[in-house]
């Protein structure tokens, strides 16, 4: 259900929102409470200009009562509760929002949130207000390829491919993992979906990380980018549903 909720924030965020509806009416009801569908939807409320129905459904996202809550997706929710009440005109509302988004996100360094629901326009506003997170949010801009004010511009891959290669190639088991890795899924979560056991997938992230010369996950993910291993989650949904090996 979390790879499930992912794709279909892609394909709002794609503007298929005709695909993304008719697949939520499709959802089972005890699926749709889960806070995984629950910010598809409001996402999907936001795509249509009703952000008051936005806020209604984020609720029980933001107020802990959706079953199954995470961490990621209550990032998302707060960055989704940012933007409806920026749409309504609460900007400081929106900034409450967003700041505790940013407390959430720091601790770990998060990013993938803020590229499931990508806010700069508000992150650059938030920047020139008071927060906790100023390189945090310099980080988001520069990952969603926005300009900050400092630190040196990030320079392009060459259309030729990536530079560097592995020294060793990972194995489909191990690329399997990698690609869970950047959704934030937690090692038994990413057991689930693989249904595997939570000893396997660390066993696979020990050889990624050594594979790819990485002592952390976000370096992991970093690395296997800059080599072109991992393609942008949003793209990648759509050639996986454009394919027909994705069901929704």
């Amino acid at each position: 259900m979390e790879v499930r909720a992912f794709i279909l924030h892609a394909l709002v965020r794609l503007g298929e929102t005709a695909q993304a509806d008719a697949a939520l009416t499709e959802t089972a009801e005890s699926e749709r409470e889960r806070p995984g569908i629950r910010t598809t939807v409001a996402a999907l409320r936001l795509a249509q200009d009703n952000p008051r129905a936005a806020t209604t459904v984020l609720a029980p996202v933001l107020d802990g009562s959706a079953p199954g809550s995470h961490q990621v997706w209550q990032i998302v929710a707060l960055l989704l509760e940012a933007s409806a009440r920026d749409a309504l005109g609460d900007q400081e509302a929106a900034g409450r929002a967003l700041e505790c988004g940013l407390d959430l996100a720091e601790p770990d360094g998060l990013l993938f949130p803020f590229l499931l629901h990508p806010v700069p326009e508000l992150l650059e506003r938030h920047a020139r207000q008071r927060t906790a997170h100023p390189a945090l949010i310099r980080k988001i801009i520069s990952a969603l390829g926005g300009r900050t004010p400092a630190g040196p511009a990030v320079p392009a891959v060459p259309a030729a491919g990536p530079p560097e290669h592995l020294p060793e190639p990972l194995s489909q088991a191990e690329a399997r993992v990698l690609r869970l890795l950047q959704t934030s899924l937690s090692a038994p979560e990413i057991a689930r979906e693989l249904y595997v056991s939570v000893n396997t997938v660390r066993t696979h992230m020990r050889h990624l990380y050594d594979k790819l010369g990485a002592h952390r996950r976000l370096e992991a993910i970093d690395r296997a980018r800059t080599l072109g291993l991992l393609a942008p989650v949003a793209q990648r949904a759509l050639t996986l549903i454009s394919a027909g090996r994705t069901r929704l």
